[in-house]
This record gives C-alpha cells, structure tokens and sequence, in this order.
C-alpha cells in the first residue's frame, strides 16, 4: 500500500507531534540524554511559541503515560476545574443561558503549566532551564509563523484593536498582523518564562526548583496578573455582552494537577486506556466493545457497509457521552456498565442496515431521569448553515476565524520504555483576551458546562468540564505498545478509532493506517458553543471515492463531502515485543512530522 512517508523506525528514541520543531526538539532533549518525560515537556512548551494559535500555558493538557521506572500506565490529568464564583445563578443573573464561547467569563483554572511542571518533577531528569530553553529561544529570536497561525490572528485583528487591546502588543506588533513564513516573536511570554526560572532559583534540588516555579505560577505574579486583568474592566464576549471574568488567584492557588487510574478496555489482545469521563476518552472505549459485539471484521473497514457500522456505533457512544459523562469527582458515571460485555450488545443490535437519525442514549437502570434531562438539551442545527467544523470554537459573535480554533498532540517513546502521549490544548488568543504583561491568553473551557441542573455536564465550582481531549495509550499482550492521539475536537476519538481498528483488525502499519481516508460524524451535539446537533450528518473525505460516498448516502447518510486530506492530524508511536519503536504522523495540512532513530 503506497504511503505519503515511511514509517520511522529505530530503537533509540522517537517523537511525532503536529509540528515538525515538536518532534524535532523532543528527539533533541533525548539525543542529549534525556527521557521521552523530558522531551515532551520541551515540546509542549515549544508549542506555544510556534502554535500559539492552537494551544497556551493557560489552557489544560491530559497526559496518558508509562513510566519505565514505575511500571505503571497513569493519567495527568492538567484540566482545570470552574472557578469558586462560577454558578448557574451567576450566568443566568447575568441573563445568560449557555456559557459563552469566548471572552474571560468562560475561563476555568489553566491546567497546562501545572501538569508539565509535575510530569517533569516526577519522571523527567533534567532541570527546567534546560527543558524550557528551546522555546524561549523561539519566543525570543522567532520562528517562521505558519499560514494558520497568521490567518487566525489577521481575522480577529478588528477584535483584537478594538475589544481585545491588551493582545496588541503580542499578536498585531507594530498594529498590523503578523506575516506568513516571517519570524513571529513573542517576548512578553519568553520574558514571563524568564521570571519564573529567576523565581525558581538555582539552589537545592532539580525538584525543589521545579516546586517553586510552580509556586510562581499558581500562587505568585502570574496568578496576581490574571487576578488584577478579570477584576477589571468587562469585555466583550460571545454572547454580544461584556463581562468581567471569575477567576480569581484562590482559584489557581487551591488546585494542581493530579495522577489517576485510566479507564481501560479489552479489545483482542489489545487493552486500551484513556482519561476517565471528565474527558471523552471512553467514548472511544464504548465504540470499541459496540463494534466487536457487531462483529466487524478487516474486510469492512474500507467498505460502506463498515464505515456505515463505524458510524452507527460512534453515534451510540456519543449518544451515551451526552447522557452520563461528566466529571466524577461530582456525579455518578456507571463506566461499570457502560463498558460491559451485555450492554455493548444491546447498544450492536440497535445497529441496522439505515442510518439511524435518531439520538439514543442507553438507560442504565438509576438514570431514567438523566438520561431524559439530556436529551432535552439537544439543540438541532440546520446544516445548510454550515458549521460542520472539525475542531474547536473561537470568538464567534465578534470575527470568525476562516478555520475554527483547533488543539494540538504530541507522542514521545524512548530507549528506556517510557511513552508519553498528550493533547495540549485552550488558551487560544483568538477566543479570549491576552493577560497583560504575561504574553497568553486564558482558556475557553468552561462553554463545555450546561446551565440546566442535574445534569452530569451542569457547571459547578470546582468541577471539571467534560473536555474533548483524549490522548490514548494502549497495551498489547500485557506490555504498553502504542501511544496516538490527534485535534479534532469531538471528533478527535472518531478519528482515533479508526487508526485503531486498520492496526488491530487490518494489520496496517502506522502510517498506512493514518494515510487511508477518513470520517467522521456530526450527528450529536457539539461540545463547543453553540452546542448544536446535526442529526444523520456524516463527513466524509473526498478520496473515499464516488462509490462508497453514493452508498452511505443510500443508506440514509446526510453525507458532507469534505476534501480529500482534509481530516485530523493523526500522530502514533508503536514499540514491538523486541524494543524497536515505529513513529507516523499524517501528511494532513502539511506540518505533522515523526522523527528517531
């Protein structure tokens, strides 16, 4: 099978991520001597500075990892949780009744900066001046912006003049917006970076320093910034109003990011884990056991009948995601159920010949009354509107960007044995104003709660909104053997899946399994402001061919017809039985790049 590149392949180390500097400055960290920990702490950070349009420090990060050391598969989980003032009655006083897209009133706690930090305290070996070295280098001297980047900021340059001002300086330096392939800098950031190194010190241990910077951040000038900015004057938002945010330095003092158990599942000889359901991790989970409870074989996966079961199962998890994911810190999840053997195949024989168009969540015995709250949130779009969107939102009552904001993910593997897959993601400049004299802007998370009680997404303090990132770590026969993940939003899992099955079921290489066409369905409701549903509607890339496309639709798809390498930005690690690792990236917008040795 023709690919677009070959599989990388060594024993020594390999890192993929959405940007080729990503990978090249995590190989980088283990080509002098660190540990795959290490390079991917590096190259999270450098992922502000030549994506900032996709990910911040401010925005939060799950991290699905094993640990050579330990022997242990974990989760960090770097999702902030809703701010102490953050009620219903408070956005519905406001004459509010969804959280809105944009703006400072939709800020959670930042999550990201705190579970890099942690990640590298407890399992890197290298001091943090070190790890952060190459990005501050790139935010101080430059790096070519990409085209993204550059459109993103230009359309939201208005906002940004008129709205927005205190990310003037950062994002329109010398008022106008920055070029394509021309050097973007970002010195208010390197310098907030510098001041945390200086805070944190050079005395005592690695770790030692690591805790103060820390401190620098969650309890220091940086939470005092973020204070003073959402204590002061409103600003706009998507909701056409202004309004001050609620974040407030308790906030970020009183959390920190923390390890749990993953969810996992049995799939073969496969056993896949992921963040528990304060993310949507076990959606991919649940479509799994659906899909081998249906007996979908290799043959299908490049057919219509496949893609159609594929389709019809990631409608019932998603179904299901709508109805009792939440965070479990403050409801009653029943994984137990969920994920059982019995239920996925009640969920397989709803699965018939026709698209079912219908969104139908299971009833688990207990959670009649939850499961009806649920459904009656679901928002139906008109998809003539537009709006099928493959990421995630921006500032859409002031300016929409031409493409949507979006996440990024990074996969590192070294010669040790530690893998570490993560989906960094929010703080977007084009969905919420820049701090002043920090350099980044604040996440946009908390648009994923509801404003109707009782539900398992209903916004309370202190609570975890129900994220879309979804990094995946999987074992084969016992051993950690593959670690993947991509943007995408709702549709990052869907994505995923497919990877997963052309490996497990097809025995596809990484890269032919990234390479081949995709899908993905729109049929729930989104879990971005407006939150809308676009029932029966399936995306689908060109290059699956006039065939096929033709056949779902005679199935009862509402196919939209997306170009061809169009889909995702799939990236994969793979280490055999014998220690040799294999890396992928996709070829998709031509910037995701796997390199080892």
């Amino acid at each position: 099978m023709f690919t677009t590149r070959p599989d990388i392949r060594g024993t020594f180390g390999v890192a993929a991520a959405t940007h080729w500097a990503v990978a090249a400055t995590a190989m980088g960290v283990m080509e002098r001597g660190g540990n795959a920990f290490d390079g991917a702490v590096a190259a999270g950070f450098v992922l502000h500075a030549v994506e900032p349009h996709l990910n911040g420090p401010a925005g939060e990060v799950p991290i699905v990892f094993h640990s050579a050391r330990t022997g242990k598969t974990e989760v960090l989980c770097g999702q902030g949780v809703a701010p102490v003032a953050a009620k219903v009655e408070t956005f519905r006083n406001l004459g509010l009744d969804m959280v809105p897209g944009s703006g400072m009133i939709a800020a959670v706690v930042p999550g990201a900066f705190d579970a890099w930090m942690q990640l590298l305290r407890d399992h890197g070996t290298m001091p943090l001046d070190e790890v952060l070295a190459p990005a501050i280098h790139y935010l101080e001297h430059g790096y070519p912006l990409l085209p993204g980047a550059a459109r993103a900021i230009a359309d939201v340059a208005d906002a940004l003049r008129y709205e927005w001002q205190s990310g003037m300086e950062v994002w329109l330096p010398g008022g106008n917006p920055p070029v394509a392939g021309k050097l973007f800098r970002n010195p208010v950031l390197a310098a907030t970076w510098k001041r945390i190194l200086a805070e944190a010190g050079t005395h005592g241990s690695r770790e030692a320093r690591i805790e103060r910077a820390r401190n620098a951040w969650s309890q220091g000038f940086v939470a005092d910034a973020i204070e003073r900015f959402f204590m002061a004057e409103p600003l706009m938002d998507a909701s056409g109003e202004k309004h001050r945010g609620l974040l407030r330095g308790e906030d970020m003092a009183n959390w920190q990011a923390r390890y749990e158990t993953p969810v996992t599942h049995d799939f073969g000889d496969w056993t896949i884990c992921k963040t528990g359901p304060w993310g949507q991790g076990p959606v991919l989970l649940q479509a799994l056991a659906i899909l081998e409870a249906k007996g979908v074989g290799a043959e299908a996966l490049g057919e219509a009948a496949g893609v159609h079961v594929v389709l019809e199962a990631l409608k019932l998890a998603f179904a299901d995601r709508e109805a009792y994911y939440g965070d479990p810190d403050f409801v009653d999840v029943p994984l137990g159920a969920l994920l059982s053997r019995d239920y996925a195949t009640e969920r397989a024989g709803l699965i018939d010949e026709t698209a079912s168009l219908d969104i139908r969540p299971g009833v688990v015995p207990g959670f009649e009354e939850q499961v009806a709250r649920s459904l009656a949130q679901i928002r139906p779009a008109d998809p003539s509107a537009g709006g099928l969107g493959i990421g995630e939102p921006t500032m859409v009552h002031l300016k929409p960007t031409i493409k949507p904001g979006d996440t990024v993910h990074l996969d590192v593997a070294d010669r040790w044995g530690n893998m570490v897959s993560a989906t960094p993601s929010g703080g977007w400049p084009q969905s919420s104003p820049t701090v002043p004299g920090l350099g980044f802007a604040l996440n946009t998370r908390a648009q994923m709660f509801w404003l109707e009680p009782g539900l398992p997404g209903t916004l309370v303090p202190g609570k975890r909104p129900r994220t879309t990132l979804t990094p995946t770590l999987a074992h084969f026969e016992g051993r950690p053997a593959l670690i993947c993940g991509t943007p995408g939003g709702d549709q990052q899992d869907q994505w995923q899946l497919q990877l997963l099955l052309r490996r497990i079921l097809a025995g596809a290489s990484l890269q032919q399994a990234i390479d081949q066409p995709l899908y993905h369905s729109v049929h729930f409701p989104a879990s971005f402001y407006p939150r809308q549903a676009l029932p029966g509607v399936a995306v689908v890339e060109e290059n699956w061919g006039t065939d096929i496309i033709e056949d779902l639709r005679h199935r009862g798809h509402d196919v939209q017809v997306a170009p061809e390498w169009s889909a995702g930005r799939l990236t994969a690690i793979e280490r055999d039985r014998d220690g040799i690792l294999s890396g992928a990236a996709t070829p998709r917008l031509m910037q995701a790049y796997a390199v080892g040795r």
